[in-house]
């Protein structure tokens, strides 16, 4: 029921979208609370992820979860007969969980450290972020087009940061990383997923993620 889930998130988060994105697949209903990073966080927030004061927070009965990687883990296991995320087999789970941590660590954490720096910093990030995704272009190359095989899982939903949130990094601050020339089955992958019915649904328009980007980041 649409009143026993709710959605602590904010709209230009790839964090946030992420559960979204997680409970559509499954037809879980929920209510939706827009939050005020940068300005005004919630009472609701500070209450419920008192820790780091971040979204997306998830809330179940009114139990609280955060971070979105163990939030997507939740929804797969309670609503475990509606559209699986996660793989069956345990090495198949373990190596989901694997890529999806090596994208928030390795692909996000260069990425974000390219648009915070200048000069060589920012050259040995983006070479950083080149490096992880070489790695993923080869294991996209093994997966029939998606990370989740035929249908969308786990590593295709924590990838939507890379296939909606980069080229608005690239836009924003003069750098360039996915092109088809050197990342031929990520390109693909990338437009599979903005193309998808239901993600086109959840996922901001790249204008939008730009806008909010050069307004936050005070570009």
């Amino acid at each position: 029921m649409a009143e026993q889930v709710q959605v602590l998130g904010f709209w230009g988060s790839p964090f946030s979208r992420r559960v979204e994105l997680a409970l559509k697949l499954k037809g879980v209903e929920y209510q939706y609370f827009e939050e005020d990073l940068f300005h005004n966080k919630s009472d609701l927030l500070l209450k419920y992820n008192p820790i780091h004061k971040k979204v997306p927070v998830l809330l179940h009965h009114g139990r609280p979860i955060a971070e979105s990687l163990v939030i997507l883990e939740y929804i797969d296991d309670i609503w475990k007969e509606n559209y699986p995320i996660l793989p069956q087999h345990p090495h198949q789970r373990a190596l989901a969980r694997f890529w999806a941590k090596f994208i928030d660590d390795k692909v996000v954490g260069a990425v974000v450290k390219a648009a915070g720096s200048r000069g060589e910093d920012r050259e040995k990030a983006i070479e950083e972020a080149r490096e992880a995704l070489e790695a993923l272009e080869k294991e996209i190359e093994k997966n029939n087009e998606l990370f989740g095989g035929n249908d969308i899982g786990f590593v295709d939903i924590v990838g939507t940061v890379i296939a909606g949130w980069i080229p608005a990094f690239e836009e924003c601050f003069g750098f360039q990383l996915l092109t088809a020339d050197n990342f031929p089955n990520l390109i693909k992958w990338s437009d599979q997923l903005v193309n998808h019915s239901i993600f086109n649904q959840i996922l901001p328009p790249k204008y939008e993620i730009v806008a909010c980007m050069k307004a936050n980041w005070k570009i």
